[in-house]
């Protein structure tokens, strides 16, 4: 499959939309029937449920472009890690598992297009949200629709990020701040908090219903492809420590924090880390 043709990068995003409703599906089952979970050598929580969305998403993105490399958390975590190219996928097939596993409704399915260190599409499905969302950053368009797990997808409506210079309203947790991550908020005007889980931060900003997410602690570049891509599909930017934009294919597929944003135009988090020993 050329990437570079419109109807083509049309096709495959169906089908990444396709893909993630049904890995979400058999993830919503497992949430229905047991959430029993095992530790990870990391220490961090993995289930079924991780393990059998992941295979639907991989065998999904192997039957239609399997020229295109893969890194999926779950195979990561394996040691089964592919050499990748100009184009790769990163699949979190259950993002929010700590959620998942005390039954809330915060987890999604993310999968994330990366073209030369790009994210250029993304989705990212919340079954317990019965909530889709998607993005292609190249046509410049992002969309969310309703999705019932195991139902069909419902009329899409626009997404777009909302227009902010000032006091912005900001994804954060007054619980998990550090004293330095407050300054930040503090020097921005941060005047209105909302707290919500996994990608849905993204999808937040992108639909216009907040404006900054500071992100100071480290993640995983699969935690963030999906929902980067969506946002900025919608008009939006997701920039590391330093204030440039996000890249892809780093060392171990790291990345050491971040500051997704609307229009607004935050400041860099990097100089109010410097004593932050915890970061």
């Amino acid at each position: 499959m050329q990437l570079e043709a419109a109807a083509s990068r049309g096709a495959l995003m169906d089908h990444l939309v396709r893909i993630a409703g049904v890995a979400g599906d058999v993830i919503w089952d497992h949430f229905l029937a047991s959430v029993a979970h095992d530790l990870k050598h990391d220490g961090s929580p993995v289930t079924a449920a991780d393990r059998d969305g992941e295979r639907v998403i991989l065998d999904g993105l192997q039957a239609v472009v399997p020229e295109i490399p893969i890194v999926a958390e779950e195979e990561a975590a394996a040691g089964r890690v592919p050499e990748v190219g100009p184009a790769f996928f990163l699949v979190d097939p259950l993002d929010g598992t700590k959620e998942f596993i005390k039954r809330g409704t915060d987890f999604t399915v993310n999968i994330g297009l990366i073209e030369h260190g790009v994210p250029t599409m993304g989705v990212v499905y919340a079954p317990a949200r019965d909530q889709l969302y998607w993005g292609d950053v190249t046509a410049g368009t992002a969309f969310t629709a309703p999705r019932l797990p195991h139902g069909e997808t419902g009329d899409a409506t626009p997404l777009a990020v909302r227009p902010c210079e000032t006091n912005p309203r900001a994804v954060a947790s007054a619980s998990h701040c550090t004293p330095q991550t407050e300054a930040w908020l503090a020097d921005a005007g941060v005047q209105e908090r909302v707290s919500i889980g996994s990608s849905l931060k993204f999808v937040l900003i992108a639909s216009g219903a907040a404006d900054v997410y500071p992100r100071p602690a480290p993640t995983m570049e699969w935690d963030t492809a999906a929902g980067d891509a969506i946002l900025r599909a919608a008009g939006g930017r997701v920039l590391d420590l330093d204030g440039a934009p996000l890249r892809y294919g780093k060392a171990r597929f790291f990345n050491p924090g971040f500051v997704a944003t609307g229009t607004y135009q935050p400041a860099a988090l990097h100089p109010y880390l410097q004593t932050d020993k915890s970061q």
